[in-house]
């Protein structure tokens, strides 16, 4: 997967929700359903009150889809100290958070010297100015719309504000939204700007992934459609 300048939607189902002791076949599941990328959630128990899994478990994912682009969802203190790992693992695109590290010009560095794209994410009560000193060395940004740490919690509406504070500032960055994520929440997305969509719960225990997926990859290019027709 390319990122796009902001200009398309791109799907990226969590794995959070899926059957981790089946995971090869349920990523492999995804992506025929129509999937752009797979986002995969890494908890520390520390930055977040959860556990989920490390570069051992990417690594052996990797072969079983290979081609897939990996972005991986850093919810870890000190993300510096994983880098190393996740890229010889075989990920594409780190992002980690904004709250977890003091220094977050040396995290990015440090991603792009091992091979990946960087991003950077921002959780509910973190003010989206934080970001603006480091989108040009960005990637993408991935706005919280639920606090991390666990899947299928309600949409928290009034993130999109800082979705569209972004948008409008920054008409070619690709930016993320992730947390509540699906068909009843995906046109408040839209409409605010994002374009890559994070979706957990609403595509991986949906009885047609493939629908689920291509309706709201409709309403996404539709709204970044009309957005490119008022410039």
């Amino acid at each position: 997967m390319a990122l796009s300048g902001g200009c398309t939607c791109s799907i990226g189902p969590s794995i959070l929700n899926a059957d981790l002791s089946n995971l090869a076949a349920e990523c492999q599941e995804l992506m025929t359903a129509g999937s752009d990328y797979l986002h995969l959630d890494v908890m520390d128990g520390h930055f977040v009150p959860n556990l989920t899994f490390g570069h051992p478990v990417v690594k052996c994912l990797r072969p079983k889809v290979p081609g897939v682009f990996f972005e991986m969802h850093m919810m870890v203190s000190e993300p510096e100290k994983w880098i190393e790992g996740m890229a010889d693992a075989g990920a594409d695109m780190y992002t980690f958070h904004y709250e977890a590290t003091e220094n977050p010009k040396e995290c990015i560095r440090k991603i792009r010297e091992a091979g990946m794209k960087a991003g950077m994410g921002i959780n509910p009560p973190t003010q989206v100015e934080v970001l603006l000193p480091f989108i040009e060395l960005l990637d993408c940004v991935l706005v919280m719309t639920v606090n991390p740490g666990f899947g299928g919690q309600k949409f928290i509406s009034d993130c999109m504000s800082k979705v569209e504070f972004l948008r409008n500032k920054y008409k070619t960055l690709d930016i993320g939204v992730d947390g509540g994520v699906g068909p009843n929440t995906i046109q408040q997305c839209a409409d605010a700007g994002a374009n890559m969509i994070v979706s957990g719960s609403a595509v991986v225990k949906s009885t047609n992934k493939k629908q689920c997926i291509y309706d709201m990859r409709s309403v996404v290019n539709s709204a970044l459609k009309n957005r490119q027709q008022e410039l």
